[in-house]
């Protein structure tokens, strides 16, 4: 039975670009050695953060490759694989070379708004496909469907080889329920920055992270106290984060992370259309707020 390798820090990993709009793997270099430097306990790559329906295929692989290199089995790799045509996921899973890769993340089909059965039949054919661990993703703010607890449960107990939900659902009632139901070999991962402390709190694994792109040490120490019971410390810190949260998500997303690490010097802040850098009032306001960050 596979069990979840994926706890604690989980960073999802940005795209840089360069100011012509190619791929800056200078800078996708420092930044992977940044994480590995600071606290990350996993990467997830080329999900929706690392703006990968922006990425050709070819682009998709070269990046894949080059992480790969660089952590070198230091660390897990969780990549991201999904779509609302089944066939053309599990496909994709079949035809995919996934040497030094841990585990597959995957969204649940967005914008045919399937049923719940519809949700347990698409992900029972990616389990059956897959040769890896996979981790569900549940996002209804993205997708315009929220897998419920008692269907994220009943994937995980009929597919031994499902053993996570990225939950981003935004209901802490939910995640209580599946963290109440689940196999012990399934773990809960938070989908939502401003939602961990809370969710560690009720049982989650760990955080598939936006935020840590920029600051992995800081948001690493406050989950590394939750998990030693420390709560009062590591309160202290998810306050400290509080307004940085939203800012980080009103433009977009990547938009607010991408602002902040260029902010830092580590990226240029390039987008690709649709996405579009956020504002200067926004970036404004999180330069200020990271100069008061560092704990």
């Amino acid at each position: 039975m596979a069990r979840n390798i994926f706890k604690g820090l989980g960073i999802a990993l940005i795209t840089p670009f360069t100011t012509d709009g190619e791929v800056d793997y200078k800078s996708l270099k420092r930044l992977v050695e940044y994480q590995l430097d600071n606290g990350a306990d996993f990467l997830c790559i080329l999900a929706t953060t690392g703006e990968a329906p922006c990425l050709t295929k070819a682009e998709r692989d070269e990046i894949t490759v080059f992480i790969k290199q660089i952590v070198n089995g230091r660390i897990p790799i969780l990549k991201y694989c999904g779509g609302n045509n089944t066939a053309a996921v599990v496909d994709e899973i079949k035809t995919t070379d996934w040497s030094g890769i841990d585990g597959i993340l995957s969204i649940c089909p967005y914008y045919n708004k399937p049923s719940q059965e519809g949700l347990y039949q698409h992900f029972k054919a990616i389990a059956e496909a897959s040769p890896l661990p996979i981790v569900l993703y549940n996002v209804p703010g993205r997708t315009g469907v929220n897998m419920t607890a008692a269907t994220t449960v009943r994937i995980a107990k009929d597919f031994p080889n499902v053993v996570g939900v990225k939950e981003a659902s935004g209901s802490l009632e939910q995640v209580d329920e599946i963290i109440k139901n689940k196999p012990d070999n399934f773990d809960v991962i938070s989908g939502d920055d401003a939602l961990t402390f809370s969710m560690i709190a009720s049982g989650a694994a760990g955080v598939i992270s936006v935020i840590g792109n920029a600051l992995p040490k800081e948001f690493s120490r406050m989950i590394r106290l939750e998990f030693k019971g420390e709560y009062e410390p590591a309160r202290k810190i998810h306050h400290m984060f509080t307004e940085l949260y939203s800012l980080l998500f009103v433009d977009g997303n990547p938009a607010g992370c991408k602002a902040l690490l260029n902010d830092m010097g580590m990226i240029e802040n390039e987008l690709r259309l649709p996405l579009v850098p956020t504002t200067i009032k926004t970036k404004q306001k999180m330069s200020e707020i990271l100069k008061d960050l560092r704990i």
